[in-house]
Parts: structure tokens; C-alpha cells; sequence
């Protein structure tokens, strides 16, 4: 409730400054606070606390006064209104204490006392609240160094922050100033339902080539009760545009080429956006020149290079929005290359104690190496284009290969395989151990067997054979039977033949008594080469032995009887004593 003394107070603090005969009022005290804290409020200098039994305390808004607390006796009591729940009273009544500061309590507050004599005291109580960390968003649209307009850059955004902070832009880390038609700063505030404030500020600039690295953000100053603060924005780079003024060609990798590798062509310039690419390559040889269209990029790949991609290319950029064209300096592009390699004569054949030459042959635009190596060892048997063989054995067989090779491009070479036939009859390989084996056990057997002409290979028993090539000149065959007592007694015979001859290997089998009988299958393969005929002796069976043992006991025992008979008759006298009985006793003997 608003009483008289405090229109006349008010009235006194509202006067014109220099009306003569009127006090100018003291400036009031300064307080400050942060928004959601608390503030204290004095009553004028500390004194006895009798002199603030009686006070009242007013907020004015607009210059009106409205009485917010009461003390009386040094007991406080708080007004209905918007302070009734955030006032009180702190150090035995002498300091009004004001919680949960918003920006809507920045304003003077009036403490007057009664007694024992009158006494007011204004206070100014200021609000401050830091703002948020400053946001930055860059033109998503870039802008063009031919407008003639400052051009938006960038926007900052400062949030709930009060009293409105101060926004500085930075490029490159100096700060910027309005300059006419070069810089323009438009900054605004909106007051939020809390009373904070959030501002937005926009930079437009002017922008040239050499900005297209610049780096722009915006830092916010601000105070509270602590002193003088700044906040700052990430940095952000405007997209810049402007006409290309040179065009230049890149080639990938640097260095030597070989055919298969990828290479890249590139069309570079020094425009924002880059020009539209074409590019032409000239043939060296024939002078012709055929126009290619590389991708978006301005890249042209070759995923596997070739020889026919040599030749003179050049890069020309169009500026669709000047309409300007640009051409590159020619640039040379060489694939080194190896042709396939020839091999002289492609089939060659050579009698046993023969001679043989070589030769290979392979084109290049670089200088070629050549060296012979044996395929199966890959030993260098020669340097050179040129292998020579003389008095040939059969062991010389078998493949070679010629390595063609350009020292001056690493891992550019060609190479071709060739078999050396040697003619003559079959050569064998013979298992020389013992054939252990079990009775009516299903065998494979192997018999190998090489020679040119290639040889074909033959069994001496039945079953099922199966060849197998194992080179030009070689094969395998494998034989499948089951052991009866024939093929024990019998063993088995491989033949391999050709028109130049025949070769044999004889397999010997043994009843293996330790193992058990019954249908099984085991494998066996040969071991050994031989270089002639092989055979080997068969393996007495133990059947034989057996069956000998037999005998013997029964011939003794069939003597043994016969020598007892004839004793009898003897003694008897039923036999002649005479040189004639005696021949008739050896004729019944022998009989």
C-alpha cells in the first residue's frame, strides 16, 4: 500500500537536477547479482540496530514505488506480490536478503526508516547472466568473388544471455570492422519469457581468391558480477568461388610405367569450381588425336594400362559461367611393354646323346634381358636368348622356361614355358620293398611310367585301371584289384610301351600273416625310378613252405613203413636170397 510519505519520497527523487532550491539526490548504491542467485540489500551504512526497528522497503518500476517488506521491532513481514516468497531478513535485521535473482528484478529498491529519525537509501540492483556458448552456421551456398555486394558469410547465435552481449568477428584471427561495401555487421536481440536475451548476429563481407582459406568466427563479451568474460566459436570456412586462371595435367604413379598397371590422368585447375574437363591424346606415331571425356573429378583412369595408351595428352577446361577456356601444357605418357615371348622350335625333341638349341625372342621399346631356367628347380642354366644342349641323356627332359626382362622398368618381364622331349623307350619307377598284403584286400596299385613318345601302360592280371597324365611326357596308372591266391602266387606285371620300346615292372605281393583277414583296401605307390627294365624275383610263398614240410614227413614215413614190411617177408622167407631176387626186389622197389 502506497502512503503519502512515499509519494512525497518519490516525489523528491524524480525532481529536475538544477531546479534551484531542490537537492539533487544521491546516485543509488550499487548491487550486482547473477541471474538465479542471491542478493543482499543494505539499508543505507552499518549502524546501531535501533536505527532499523522501523523500516519499509519499496521496489520501483516505471518511477513507481510499491511497498514490498515491513519491519517492525526488528521482525520482518513481506507484502503480497511477486517478493512475498523470496524476501528476508539477514544480520539482526539490517540487510534484506533478495533469492532466485531474475532479470526482471533489475531495477532501485527503497529502504526507509522511521526512527528514531527519517532515513532513506536507494539501491540499484543490476542482473547478469553469462550466455550460452556461441554458435556458429556458414552460408551453405559459399559466395562468388565477382558480386558486387557484401555477400552473407556467416551467422552467430548467442543464447540467454543478459544484459545483451557484445558480438566481435574475427577472420584469421583479426577482428573485424564495418568497412563500406567491404564488411557489414547486422546484429539483433530477442527477449526470451524469462527476460534473458538471445542474439543473432550476421556477417556479409566482400570476399577475394585469397580467401578461400580464411578462417571466420565470433566471439561474445559479456560482464558479471566477477568481472569482464568472452566466449568463442568454433571457426568455420566459407566456400569461395572464382574463374580459373591455369589448367595443368597430373599423372599417377610418378615414374616409369609398365603395361597392367593403373594409371590415373588427372585435369587439375586453380578455379572454384573447377572448369569442365576434356582431354585429347595425340598418337605419337601417326599424329592422329582422339578427344576422351574423364569423370566428374577430371579423372581418367586406365585400370590396366597398354601400349596403345602411349602417346601426348593434353587438359582443356571450360568455365561454364565465363564461358573461358584453358588448356594445359601437353604432357607425354609412355607404357613401357614386353611382348609375349617366342620360343624356338615350339616342340622340341631331341634323341638320347643328341644335341639341342633354344632360342627365345620378345619385343620391347626398352632394352630386353633374357635367361633360361630348368622349371622344376628354377635354376638359371643360361644368360642369354640362346640354350644349348649337347650329348643329351633323358634326365634332360622336362620343362624350361625363357625369362625375358627390362632392367630399366621394374617388374615389367614376360616369360614362356617349353618341354624338351627326349626320345627313347619308357622309363619305369619300381617299388623295390616288399608288398605286404592281406587276402582278399581290394589294392591299389601305381605304376609310373614317362618317355616320348608318351608311353601307355598296360597290366598283366585283371581289374580296373585308371591313367593319369603327370606331364607331356608322363603317366601314371593305378590298378585296382583284389589279392586272391592267383595274384599271390602270381604277383603283377605293369608293361609301359612305345614305338621305341618297352619297359616292364614286375610287383611281388606277400601274405602278411600278422594282419587280419577279411575285404580291406590299402594303396601302393612306387618310390624309385629306374632307368631300364626292372624286375624283381618272386617272394617264396609261405604256403609253398609249408606244403614241402608236408611232404618230406610223409615220404619218410612211407619208407619207414615199406622198410618194415619188407623186413617181414625177409624173415619170413617168402623173399629170394639170390643175385636174381635181389634185382626183382629192386624192380618192385622202384615200382
Amino acid at each position: 500500500m502506497e502512503s503519502s510519505w512515499s509519494r512525497q519520497l518519490l516525489g523528491r527523487a524524480s525532481s529536475t537536477p538544477g531546479v534551484p532550491g531542490e537537492a539533487e539526490p544521491p546516485e543509488p548504491e550499487l548491487v550486482e547479482a547473477e541471474v538465479g542467485g542471491t542478493a543482499l540489500l543494505k539499508c543505507g551504512p552499518s549502524h546501531s540496530q535501533g536505527n532499523f526497528s522501523h523500516v519499509d522497503w519499496f521496489s520501483v518500476h516505471k518511477e513507481k514505488p510499491t511497498l514490498i517488506f515491513r519491519v517492525r521491532k526488528g521482525q520482518g513481514q513481506s507484502e503480497p506480490g511477486e517478493y512475498q516468497q523470496r524476501l528476508s531478513l539477514q544480520d539482526r535485521g539490517t540487510t534484506l536478503a533478495l533469492s532466485h535473482i531474475t532479470p526482471h528484478d533489475e531495477r532501485i529498491f527503497l529502504c526507509q526508516a522511521k526512527r528514531p529519525q527519517s532515513h532513506e537509501h536507494r539501491i540499484q540492483l543490476r542482473v547478469y547472466k553469462a550466455p550460452e556458448e556461441p554458435t556458429i552456421q556458414v552460408n551453405p551456398l559459399g559466395i562468388s568473388v565477382s558480386s558486387k555486394e557484401p555477400e552473407e558469410v556467416a551467422t552467430c547465435v548467442g543464447r540467454n544471455g543478459y544484459p545483451v552481449p557484445q558480438v566481435i568477428w574475427y577472420k584469421n584471427g583479426h577482428s573485424l570492422k564495418e568497412e563500406k561495401n567491404r564488411v557489414h555487421i547486422q546484429s539483433s536481440q530477442i527477449v526470451e519469457s524469462s527476460g534473458l536475451y538471445t542474439l543473432e548476429s550476421v556477417l556479409k563481407a566482400q570476399l577475394a581468391k585469397e580467401d578461400k582459406d580464411a578462417r571466420f568466427y565470433c566471439e561474445l563479451n559479456y560482464r558479471l558480477p566477477s568481472g569482464n568474460h568472452m566466449k568463442e566459436s568454433r571457426e568455420v570456412n566459407v566456400q569461395v568461388f572464382y574463374p580459373a586462371e591455369k589448367v595443368w595435367l597430373e599423372v599417377e604413379p610418378v615414374g616409369a610405367l609398365k603395361e597392367g598397371d593403373r594409371v590415373e590422368i588427372r585435369c587439375l585447375a586453380d578455379g572454384n569450381p573447377p572448369p569442365h574437363f576434356t582431354i585429347s591424346k595425340q598418337n605419337l606415331g601417326t599424329k592422329d588425336t582422339e578427344e576422351m571425356t574423364p569423370e566428374d573429378n577430371g579423372a581418367l583412369v586406365l585400370e590396366s594400362a597398354q601400349k596403345e595408351h602411349s602417346g601426348l595428352y593434353q587438359c582443356q577446361g571450360l568455365d561454364l559461367e565465363t564461358m573461358a577456356s584453358l588448356l594445359s601444357d601437353p604432357q607425354e605418357l609412355l607404357v613401357n611393354y614386353v611382348s609375349d615371348v617366342r620360343v624356338s622350335p615350339a616342340a622340341p625333341e631331341s634323341r638320347e646323346g643328341g644335341s639341342l638349341t633354344l632360342s627365345c625372342e620378345a619385343e620391347s621399346n626398352q632394352a630386353v634381358e633374357f635367361q633360361w631356367l630348368r622349371e622344376k628347380t628354377g635354376q638359371v642354366l643360361e644368360k642369354g636368348s640362346v640354350l644349348q644342349f649337347h650329348d643329351l641323356t633323358r634326365e634332360a627332359g622336362g620343362g624350361y622356361r625363357c625369362f625375358a626382362s627390362v632392367p630399366s622398368v621394374p617388374g615389367l618381364n614376360r616369360t614362356q614355358l617349353v618341354h624338351v622331349a627326349i626320345l627313347g623307350s619308357p622309363w619305369m619307377t619300381l617299388k623295390e620293398r616288399k608288398i605286404r598284403v592281406r587276402e582278399n584286400e581290394v589294392l591299389n596299385l601305381s605304376c609310373e611310367a614317362s618317355g616320348h613318345p608318351r608311353p601307355s601302360i598296360s597290366w598283366s592280371v585283371a581289374g580296373t585301371a585308371q591313367e593319369q597324365d603327370q606331364d607331356p611326357q608322363g603317366v601314371l596308372s593305378v590298378l585296382n584289384v583284389l589279392v586272391t591266391p592267383e595274384l599271390l602266387r602270381t604277383g603283377a606285371e605293369c608293361v609301359a610301351s612305345n614305338s621305341l620300346g618297352t619297359n616292364t615292372t614286375t610287383i611281388l605281393l606277400e601274405l602278411d600273416s600278422s594282419r587280419s583277414t577279411g575285404l580291406s583296401t590299402s594303396t601302393v605307390s612306387p618310390s624309385v625310378r629306374a632307368n631300364s627294365t626292372s624286375t624283381e624275383k618272386k617272394l617264396p610263398e609261405p604256403e609253398s613252405k609249408g606244403v614241402a614240410i608236408v611232404a618230406v614227413t610223409v615220404c619218410v614215413l612211407v619208407l619207414a613203413v615199406l622198410g618194415a614190411v619188407l623186413y617181414f617177408f625177409y624173415k619170413k622167407g617168402k623173399l629170394p636170397c639170390g643175385r636174381s631176387g635181389k634185382q626183382e626186389m629192386e624192380r618192385n622197389t622202384s615200382i
